[in-house]
This record gives structure tokens, C-alpha cells and sequence, in this order.
């Protein structure tokens, strides 16, 4: 094995980089108000966006000091089986498909009740 700068190190536990001529970013603390009486203080860059909304330690929504509540989000409705239906279909065709399935099985019926049965059954196994 070569003898790199990992030697003698443990991955991960030690960081070697030090803050030598490293500047911050400015930074401007920014309040938020929870509903339930709690206040949460945060450092956010100068140039960051900052949101409205911060989830507060005990769960609720905390607004941001004299901030207004964000208009919330139109959320599209789920699409249900009938809603996928009818695009494709309209009541008129559906009708149409209907009375065709129960001509089909009032036909089937009047079969099996002349004496003709339709499939023969199956035992049952043990």
C-alpha cells in the first residue's frame, strides 16, 4: 500500500481544514413567531431569500415578524377512477355500454333457464 495522508487518521472522525482567512458571509437574524407563545431566532444570509414560514420546535407553523402569511398553494385535486372515465368516455356512450352488458346477461339467463345450461360446474376440491 502507497503511504498516502489518510495513514493514521480515523475517516471521517477529524476535519483538518482550519477557518484561517475564511470570511462569513454578513448575516442578519430573522424572528419568527409561533402561535403557541414561542420565539425562534435564525441566522440567514444577507442574500438569501428568506421564507415567511418556519416550522417552529413544538410543530406548528411560526410566522415570520411582521410578515404576512403566504396565500397558500392551489393543490390539484386526485383524479379519481370516474374523473379518468370520463375523459374518456361521456354518460351517453356509458349508458350505451350498459344496456349492452345487460342484454347480454338477461340473454344468458333466459339460456340457462330453457334447459341449456351456459358452462358445466366444477367440483369443488378437498
Amino acid at each position: 500500500m502507497s503511504d498516502g495522508a489518510l495513514r493514521g487518521s480515523r475517516l471521517g472522525a477529524t476535519s483538518y481544514e482550519t477557518d484561517s482567512h475564511v470570511e462569513m458571509a454578513p448575516r442578519q437574524p430573522v424572528s419568527y413567531d409561533c402561535p403557541n407563545g414561542h420565539v425562534t431566532t435564525m441566522p440567514f444570509s444577507l442574500e438569501a431569500e428568506v421564507p415567511l414560514v418556519w416550522e417552529c420546535r413544538c410543530g406548528s407553523e411560526a410566522l415570520l415578524r411582521d410578515g404576512d402569511r403566504p396565500e397558500p398553494k392551489y393543490v390539484k385535486p386526485a383524479r379519481t377512477h370516474w374523473d379518468m372515465l370520463m375523459e374518456r368516455r361521456t354518460k351517453e356512450d356509458l349508458q350505451v355500454l350498459l344496456d349492452e352488458r345487460l342484454d347480454l346477461l338477461r340473454s344468458d339467463r333466459a339460456t340457462v333457464s330453457a334447459g341449456r345450461p351456459s358452462a358445466p360446474r366444477r367440483k369443488k376440491s378437498a
